[in-house]
């Protein structure tokens, strides 16, 4: 018998324990599951979740199911417990499904490696993705052996991210390594954010002190690599914490970001309320706080528009439809402001 509870259950109001299951890895319409009887697989039971009579949420990797067992054969999900924690990619098309990625963890280990990958905006991305997620977000720089000392870039990647621990290792060296322990308790879980090349697999090797990923090695000239993890999957490591690994994302910006920018961006936001209008645009407005920051240098006039870049990719994964529309809206005003100072001129 298993103790479900050593993969991070907690109890819910009238559920059975027993009748409990987490999802480790999900393969198109079969979910592989841990449960009291030990690992098994199952299948979403049609009447509950295809019935189309009310939205239930699909089981995504890291979530937490109540099944009916059956020891001759697939399981049946019937029901999907409320989640602590998700990553939510946004379905582009209008009225499509919202697709939960991996659910339930505490800590999102956000990797960049000290290479060419190494891009601040992207990392950007990525931390308001991670407090969107309500994970804690731990900023992880893999590959420090490629460079002489990596104090510099974990100082710079602190500016980025105010309030965020930020560290540096090695898989080749050892280095670091041992400061992400304490983000690694039993029954805990950290999700991998990255994208492909920066060492994920590497690194989950390192703390599992054997080789338990396939490793594959990335080009010299642009540090690129083939996504080693296809799919994800929880894996519990000897200590008794686990780790979800995920598929390198390339489209950050298709991913639900609209609650996780403030965090992200405490240092913007701080002065967002202070101007001497309440409907200030930060234009040409007097008493713009955001404008004078940026003046007197309080405010990098680039970590401005990185803020306001990624509202607009917020508003456009919110309602593309209304995006767009307002874009035409602005194009057509501005082409009418044109046309009148150009008849203004003759």
């Amino acid at each position: 018998m298993i103790d479900i509870r050593e993969y991070g259950y907690t109890p819910y109001p009238g559920v059975d324990e027993q009748s409990c299951a987490r999802v480790v890895a999900v393969h198109k319409e079969r979910y592989e599951i841990v449960c009291a009887h030990g690992f098994a697989y199952a299948r979403l039971k049609s009447s509950v979740y295809f019935s189309g009579k009310e939205y239930v949420e699909f089981p995504t990797t890291g979530d937490f199911v109540c099944i009916q067992y059956n020891d001759c054969g697939d399981s049946q999900i019937v029901r999907t417990l409320e989640r602590k924690s998700c990553f939510v990619r946004r379905d582009p098309a209008p009225g499509g499904r919202d697709q939960v990625e991996v659910a339930n963890f505490d800590y999102v280990l956000i990797l960049t490696s000290l290479n060419h990958d190494y891009n601040a905006k992207r990392l950007e991305r990525y931390l308001t993705l991670a407090w969107q997620s309500s994970g804690v977000p731990i900023i992880v720089l893999t590959k420090a052996d490629l460079v002489d000392d990596p104090a510099e870039q974990i100082r710079e990647t602190e500016l980025i991210a105010a309030g965020v621990c930020v560290f540096a290792v090695s898989v080749v060296n050892g280095y670091g390594i041992d400061t992400l322990a304490k983000y690694l308790r039993p029954r805990e879980t950290v999700v991998l954010l990255g994208s492909s090349g920066v060492g994920k697999s590497s690194l989950i090797n390192a703390l599992a002190g054997e080789q338990i990923m396939q490793v594959n090695e990335i080009r010299e000239d642009d540090s690129k690599g083939r996504h080693t993890t296809t799919h994800r999957r929880l894996i519990k490591l000897p200590g008794g914490a686990m780790i979800i690994d995920t598929p390198g994302m390339r489209q950050v910006g298709m991913w639900d970001v609209s609650q996780g920018i403030g965090e992200a961006f405490p240092d913007v936001e701080s002065y967002l309320g202070k101007c001497r209008f309440s409907d200030c645009t930060h234009g040409n407005e007097p008493g713009c706080a955001i404008r004078a920051a940026i003046a007197d240098g309080s405010l990098s006039a680039a970590r401005w528009q990185d803020y306001l870049r990624l509202k607009r990719e917020a508003r456009y994964s919110d309602d593309k439809e209304a995006y767009l529309r307002e874009k035409r809206e602005r194009s057509i005003s501005i082409a009418r402001t044109i046309r009148k100072m150009s008849k203004t001129e003759k």
